[in-house]
């Protein structure tokens, strides 16, 4: 459950009124664009000057400004929580150049898929005699396709390739580059890899024989292949069908807490891990429910109650199904908690976290000015000023963000997770 989200006051005055709200793909073209690289503008954008949004209406950049020819940013942009969103791999292009030797013509490769061992065999006649080399890593905001390797995967065998490449006269270094799960036409590695640097840019899926793929591919078929050659026919096809409808155990976590106690970024750090286990995971924040799933929903009482019941029940169907739902709404009254336990403990494990990040640092935090808002009295029914939140009583954890690291606090939600659910692994697929 979240706040109303007017423009801070403390924005440029001359921000454009028509504003668009930005999808997860559109997300990473203005972030790659912000970062130094090429700006290719989402479709649709409105004629003239606009103020481009995330799905929480937190202003990010301006387009269509006269004598801006890319998107110029009014605010610091809200990265995506997970182990590949390291900043020490995360830099504009400004700073990958900045980090190359003088004097050094750096080649880039494109990490987007696991190279082949015959392929990491042709690296160095591939990369020649460059000096330097940048593996660049794409990385989304969208959870990978089923069977695709995510961007966390993509860090270590880029890491990995680094080790191999550099020696005592090359210089090789992992940069991580947003880039959408579906690029338009017009982005190009080719143009991206200019900015950062490079003089050549290569991608190495262009290199990969399908033969790889086919291989992988024909692993799926080895548990059905041995299964018909144990059983006959019409008693196969039976053993084949019943593990396909076993599910894992699901498992729902539902984080609770004030406005900027740090609940969403942990969530999101969790679900990008779990995730990147191959875990279906599905990450159901507060802001982007109030956008989508209770948009016209009020903040009153009873608003409140019904949004966090909707977040409940849409993560009790990812359980049933074997899924993890993440869901970090505001979630004020235990009444509505409560309602949520009763649907996820029906669906499979059920665990409820309490992020209790005191009220004074979740003030500090406040990047939109709400709470300042709420007390000069803008902002009716505003959770911790003008609207109560009943601290729950039976959290199965509690956390304080002022206290505890995120690194942290996802390892000991990760423990309580384990503890309360056990194995959520299913048969072969």
């Amino acid at each position: 459950m979240t706040e109303p989200t007017p423009v801070p006051s403390d924005l440029p005055a001359d921000l454009p009124s028509v504003t668009r709200v930005l999808s997860p793909d559109e997300l990473d073209l203005l972030e790659l664009a912000l970062a130094g690289g090429p700006w290719v503008p989402p479709a649709g954008l409105p004629a003239g000057p606009a103020t481009l949004t995330d799905a929480e209406n937190t202003p990010l950049a301006v387009v269509g400004v006269p004598g801006d020819e890319a998107p110029r940013a009014v605010r610091p942009f809200a990265r995506a929580a997970g182990p590949h969103w390291d900043p020490a791999l995360r830099r504009t292009a400004r700073a990958v150049r900045d980090d190359v030797p003088d004097g050094v013509a750096p080649v880039a490769l494109v990490v987007s898929e696991p190279p082949t061992r015959s392929e990491v065999d042709a690296l160095p006649a591939l990369v020649g005699d460059a000096g330097a080399v940048l593996l660049l890593v794409p990385a989304a905001r969208r959870s990978p396709a089923a069977g695709q390797v995510g961007a966390p995967g993509l860090v270590r065998v880029a890491r990995d390739l680094a080790d191999r490449l550099a020696d005592g006269s090359r210089h090789a270094s992992v940069v991580v580059v947003p880039w959408p799960a579906d690029a338009p036409d017009a982005l190009r590695w080719t143009d991206v890899g200019t900015r950062y640097g490079a003089v050549r840019t290569e991608v190495l899926v262009a290199h990969r024989s399908p033969a790889a793929h086919d291989a992988v591919g024909g692993l799926g078929t080895l548990w059905s292949d041995a299964v018909a050659g144990l059983y006959p026919e019409v008693p196969a096809a039976e053993v084949v069908r019943a593990a396909g409808t076993a599910r894992p155990r699901g498992a729902v976590v539902f984080f609770t807490g004030l406005s900027g106690s740090g609940k969403s970024t942990v969530a999101r750090a969790l679900a990008a891990e779990l995730d990147d286990e191959g875990l279906h995971t599905t990450l159901l924040d507060g802001d982007e429910v109030r956008h989508h799933l209770s948009k016209g929903l009020g903040f009153d009482k009873a608003s409140r109650e019904l949004n966090v019941e909707r977040i409940g029940y849409v993560a009790s169907l990812v359980s049933s199904h074997g899924g993890v739902a993440v869901a970090a709404p505001i979630a004020p009254f235990a009444s509505g908690r409560a309602r949520v336990r009763e649907l996820a403990e029906a669906a499979g494990t059920f665990l409820l976290v309490h992020v209790s990040t005191p009220l004074e640092v979740c003030e500090a935090r406040d990047r939109k000015g709400l709470y300042a808002r709420a007390r000069r009295g803008e902002i009716p029914d505003f959770t911790g000023i003008s609207s109560p939140y009943e601290a729950p009583t039976d959290a199965d954890l509690v956390i304080d963000t002022a206290r505890v690291s995120v690194e942290d606090a996802v390892a000991r939600v990760r423990a309580a997770l384990d503890a309360a659910g056990g194995d959520r692994s299913g048969p072969p697929r």
